[in-house]
């Protein structure tokens, strides 16, 4: 597939400091603040988020990944034991009783109750993603407010799922593929827009 970078490491920092900026002007205070990021690179984004405001305001804010494979409506999951081990075919109904799901420790402790959450992923797509990480904060706890931010919004929605804070608007066609690379996990920084050859 042919593929063109849409953001490097530069660019890439540049629009999580926007961001950032956004964050601080529109929520005004740190009180009852929270970033949730969705794993695996929702996760690092989040972490650096809370790094950089920290950075222009200082401001402390507490940050938590959350897995939600256990909560997506695709109809078959293959899911995985607690050494990686493949469990078992599970439909979505499945997938909220079984028992491989783990549940992170700060949300069976109600972290964000009450608090204005911030939720943060890489790629906005059909908002599937997203509706999983909404259920799963509202399975176990009730935020006060709960915003969303994304690197790459690159359209499609299949929910009623709008983003409060992007990076980058890229309009896409539906078969092409939007990859988010970030230093933690992938040894480097960008994003990268790949379409199928001969197009």
């Amino acid at each position: 597939m042919a593929h063109i970078q849409l953001l490097n490491a530069d660019s890439m920092r540049r629009a999580l400091s926007r961001i950032a900026h956004e964050i601080v002007e529109r929520s005004g205070s740190p009180d009852g603040l929270a970033l949730v990021g969705i794993r695996t690179r929702g996760w690092h984004l989040a972490e650096r988020l809370a790094h950089r405001i920290t950075q222009i305001e200082g401001w402390q804010l507490p940050s938590y990944a959350l897995d939600v494979s256990a909560f997506r409506d695709d109809r078959g999951h293959i899911v995985r034991g607690k050494n990686g081990e493949k469990a078992s075919w599970f439909t979505a109904e499945d997938l909220f009783t079984q028992r491989y799901k783990e549940v992170p420790e700060w949300l069976e402790q109600r972290a964000v109750e009450g608090r204005r959450v911030i939720l943060i992923d890489d790629v906005l797509f059909t908002g599937r993603t997203v509706r999983a990480a909404l259920d799963a904060l509202s399975r176990y706890s009730r935020p006060a407010v709960i915003q969303l931010a994304v690197l790459v919004d690159r359209g499609h929605r299949e929910l009623p799922i709008r983003p409060d804070y992007v990076g980058k608007n890229v309009p896409t066609a539906r078969d092409e593929r939007i990859s988010v690379k970030v230093l933690e996990v992938d040894s480097e920084d960008g994003v990268w827009l790949y379409k199928h050859s001969g197009e």
